[in-house]
């Protein structure tokens, strides 16, 4: 409750609210209020009342798609750790999350510790960030998450590799965070979604924090990467789902847009001809024959 008190402080947060939240229908606040007080854990996810709502539908939905393929436990990542607000508030909704579908959750946090390096040119938006921005307490924060994260210290471009070696795939990756503001980082950072297609879920939830302000743009940033990884991958493909926004309960919050899905095409499942599933069957209204409705599940 005192970070919430201390997030609600801020301005910013309030015009956020206005703009997001607001100014949609009266009724569905409403009825945000009821779940609220007395929803699920899941519903309250659907209403966007979770803190950080981009990571409880991540964690959530990559849980869920788990056990649907008969996972135990999946791997969860943020990339740009920072002073590790994001990676607590991470930890918090898997305890939720692993109570509601039974899914263990490993969880990871990559960052140099030293806060951001020098900009590399124009595309890593100097005129948003620079060096030693967003610097972290590492003793403190290595303290605070105990055994409940691991945290993956180091440049990016070297511990990548060392990290995917020991990474099994009896705990999929299923939901990443990339929070590293630059393209060139970015660029890195993704080098992740090239390895073996069985270390992931089928689809997995990747949410791109920099992506939002007026100066990003496909030319820089975390854009410009996506668009690079897109044409130099032919079985991963990183992309927005065109329909998302019409499936969520309140459709004007940012993070709607700014959650992808990494598609691995060429993972077994995608390709898999023995389906565990009865024939889809299209029911026809004007045609009146015994076995024409309910007949398929």
């Amino acid at each position: 409750m005192g970070y919430l008190r201390k997030r609600l402080s801020k301005k910013s947060i309030w015009k956020k609210i206005f703009l997001q939240r607001l100014t949609e229908p009266a009724h569905l606040n409403a009825l945000a209020l009821i779940v609220y007080l007395f929803g699920s854990f899941k519903q309250k996810v659907a209403y966007d009342l979770i803190l950080r709502p981009h990571n409880a539908f991540g964690i959530l939905n990559a849980a869920q798609q788990a056990k649907k393929l008969g996972f135990k436990k999946i791997s969860i990542i943020e990339f740009g750790v920072a002073n590790g607000a994001g990676l607590m508030n991470m930890i918090k909704i898997s305890e939720r999350v692993t109570k509601t579908t039974g899914i263990g959750i490993d969880i990871y946090g990559f960052d140099s510790g030293e806060g951001m390096p020098e900009p590399v040119d124009y595309r890593d938006h100097p005129e948003y960030y620079s060096k030693g921005d967003f610097p972290m307490n590492m003793e403190l924060l290595d303290y605070s998450i105990g055994t409940k994260a691991k945290l993956v210290i180091g440049n990016i471009e070297n511990t990548l590799s060392d990290f995917l070696n020991g990474l099994g795939s009896d705990s999929p990756v299923g939901y990443v965070v990339v929070d590293v503001d630059y393209y060139s980082s970015t660029k890195q950072v993704l080098d992740l979604f090239k390895a073996k297609a069985d270390l992931f879920l089928p689809r997995v939830n990747v949410y791109f924090d920099d992506i939002f302000m007026p100066n990003h743009n496909i030319k820089c940033g975390e854009l410009l990467a996506i668009e690079e990884f897109n044409s130099g991958e032919k079985m991963r493909v990183l992309e927005h789902h065109k329909f998302f926004q019409n499936e969520r309960i309140f459709k004007n919050p940012n993070w709607i847009k700014q959650l992808y899905y990494c598609h691995i095409l060429d993972h077994d499942y995608r390709s898999r001809l023995d389906r565990n599933r009865n024939k889809h069957v299209l029911d026809n209204p004007y045609l009146d024959f015994e076995g024409n409705k309910n007949q398929f599940s």
